[in-house]
């Protein structure tokens, strides 16, 4: 079967190959994949610029949902033919403080699909039956390949922030976890929700509002700050969500905060900050960090689809599987927020 397979760890070294199908071990089942995201994950190992250890050779792909096409040995309350999304986390200890809490996602050992063992870009794949979830008969096999950043924006915004009806939220990246922030905020009810992207985010910037954002700035030609002084009692946003892949965004997250709010970073950077933290200091302001999602985040998230709760079709492309070059140039030039790839 044809896979998208990070061979080297060098820039570029990302090719389609043919590799075996794979058997089911105990507890595992095999899924035919019918729909599978690409991650800025994938463009960073691309361009061999990511910051996590990657065991190459490795089938890229870890948003994905298909059906059951084989059980292994031990497979209890599955049929071949189920309809699933698939969590990410597909090697866990199972044995540390965090798995025996149910905060898995934070296991020390934890490997995810694409860069710590195979993932979905490619017909058939191996999965244990842990992080199985079924998906309605109703969502479509392309809402459900986008559950999982769905997850990291419901774990980043209902689990992990503190929104509130009323408030004056502000979402800093115009990515897709940038998007579905905006829409995971609108499900309390605030009183102004503001995207700040840039001016060459192109149809991304519609996306926004498309996601049901109030208004759409752009950091490079619009004047952030005064924008939320000028809003509401004058002293900033109640709620911040980082969620660009730049270390330096943090700055201004912190100058539109206001005293006693929150800033949620989601989005990764590796780079040195090269400024003060002092106004999170300064204005008692709570930093958290968001990482991953776990079973509840899963079930919710796949309910409120399951509800129509969530907006997804504008925010997606859909190529073939061996078109997996044109689906990661469309991501970098922000043609769109998700590509998806069809093995079929």
């Amino acid at each position: 079967m044809k896979a998208v397979v990070h061979y080297q760890l060098a820039p570029g070294c990302v090719e389609l190959r043919e590799i075996a199908e794979p058997c089911p071990r105990p507890g595992e089942v095999i899924v035919r994949v019918r729909a599978v995201g690409v991650c800025g994950s994938d463009l960073h190992q691309y361009h061999n610029t990511q910051s996590w250890a990657v065991n190459v050779p490795v089938v890229l792909g870890h948003e994905f949902t298909g059906v059951i096409a084989e059980l292994g040995e031990g497979v209890e309350g599955w049929q071949v033919g189920d309809r699933v999304a698939c969590e990410t986390a597909a090697v866990i200890c199972g044995k540390c403080a965090y798995c025996r809490t149910a905060r898995y996602n934070l296991c020390p050992q934890r490997l995810g699909f694409g860069y710590g063992t195979h993932g979905a870009m490619t017909t058939y794949v191996r999965v244990p039956a842990r992080i199985l979830h079924r998906v309605p008969d109703h969502v479509a096999f392309e809402d459900s390949a986008m559950t999982e950043p769905c997850c990291v924006a419901a774990h980043a915004i209902i689990e992990c922030s503190d929104p509130k009806p009323g408030d004056f939220v502000m979402v800093f990246g115009s990515g897709p976890i940038g998007l579905l922030c905006v829409q995971m905020v609108k499900l309390f009810s605030p009183r102004l929700v503001v995207l700040v992207g840039l001016s060459t985010d192109g149809v991304r910037l519609q996306m926004a509002e498309a996601s049901g954002a109030d208004v759409v700035l752009c950091a490079d030609t619009d004047s952030v700050e005064r924008f939320a002084k000028r809003q509401g009692d004058g002293y900033g946003a109640d709620l911040v969500i980082d969620a660009v892949g730049t270390s330096s965004v943090l700055e201004p997250c912190m100058q539109v905060v206001r005293p006693d709010g929150q800033i949620t970073k989601v989005g990764w950077g590796p780079e040195p900050l090269g400024f003060s933290l002092d106004p999170i200091v300064g204005k008692n302001v709570r930093l958290q960090g968001t990482f991953s999602h776990t079973w509840a985040t899963w079930e919710r998230v796949l309910s409120l689809m399951g509800t129509g709760k969530l907006n997804l079709a504008p925010l997606r492309r859909t190529f073939e599987l061996t078109d997996w070059r044109h689906a990661f140039q469309a991501m970098e030039r922000r043609q769109t927020a998700k590509s998806l790839l069809i093995p079929d």
